[in-house]
């Protein structure tokens, strides 16, 4: 069984022979990357303003088990992926270990900077490409947000576009740092994604904001990363897709600042709640 997971998701030849080109990958053309984009953004801002006009109300929309599913489709896909780019990159270390002893690269070099040259190709840069078609996927959640709440943030229509294009960058110009970015992605991906089918099948929730500590602690993850680059960058004499790399580091700034500002509204929001709330029932024991 383990040696057909591991022939399936780093042996197979489609995943060993896979190459990033303009012939052979379904959306890897800038048009594509930026018709996609332009088009969920209208779609969101055209079905918000519809459901507005077609209900005054603000109650939720059924949906029935779609979130759910959607939920679970995504919990699967991103362990699979977390598994399948964990044993591709086992068997990129594996194979090219020698090669590195010449220039006395680490494996944790590696995976945060890659070698000047290195071409979208092989094991790993499949499963980029599938993290990539997921990130569509993954989008659905906003059209969720819509009919269940009747709102439209602006913060989830930025990250989601957001990371569709770093996903992108990734694959275009062989960018480094990107095996962890997967990894760590992935990984709170399943469990949050798991989280919320747990939920939506009416199964008890966590006594605190259980979704967005794990979007801190990635986040957080990110933030030593990007400085491990960059410290690489300069002692090693250059990572591949560097260029590519500082404007992800913009974006995920950009990510980082909106994120933090939205939870501190929310926080915000939420004490002064709780004081009302509080404040209320003093005055009804002193009536």
């Amino acid at each position: 069984m383990i040696q057909n997971v591991r022939y399936y998701l780093s042996e197979h030849p489609s995943v060993v022979n896979f190459r990033w080109s303009h012939s052979q990958s379904w959306g890897n053309t800038w048009s594509f990357l930026f018709t996609s984009i332009t088009a969920y953004v209208f779609f969101s801002v055209f079905l918000h303003f519809l459901l507005l006009l077609l209900f005054r109300h603000r109650r939720p929309l059924p949906l029935g088990p779609i979130p759910a599913v959607h939920s679970l489709s995504m919990a699967l896909i991103s362990l699979t992926i977390f598994t399948g780019i964990l044993l591709s990159a086992a068997a990129e270390i594996r194979e090219t270990r020698w090669f590195w002893r010449r220039s006395k690269t680490t494996t944790f070099q590696w995976l945060l900077c890659f070698p000047l040259g290195t071409r979208p190709s092989g094991r790993v840069f499949f499963w980029s490409y599938v993290f990539y078609l997921s990130r569509f996927l993954n989008i659905l959640r906003t059209f969720f947000t819509i009919f269940n709440r009747r709102k439209l943030s602006f913060f989830q229509l930025f990250n989601h576009s957001i990371l569709i294009f770093m996903s992108f960058l990734w694959l275009e110009f062989s960018q480094s740092f990107q095996v962890l970015a997967i990894l760590f992605t992935t990984l709170l991906y399943s469990v949050v994604y798991g989280y919320r089918f747990w939920t939506a099948i009416g199964l008890r929730s966590a006594c605190f904001p259980f979704v967005v500590s794990c979007r801190i602690l990635l986040l957080g993850c990110n933030v030593v990363c990007h400085v491990g680059v960059l410290l690489l960058h300069f002692m090693k004499g250059g990572c591949n897709g560097i260029g590519a790399w500082v404007f992800n580091s913009v974006l995920n700034a950009a990510i980082l600042f909106l994120f933090l500002n939205f939870y501190v509204k929310v926080h915000l929001r939420s004490r002064k709640v709780e004081e009302t709330e509080n404040l209320d029932s003093a005055m009804n024991k002193d009536n």
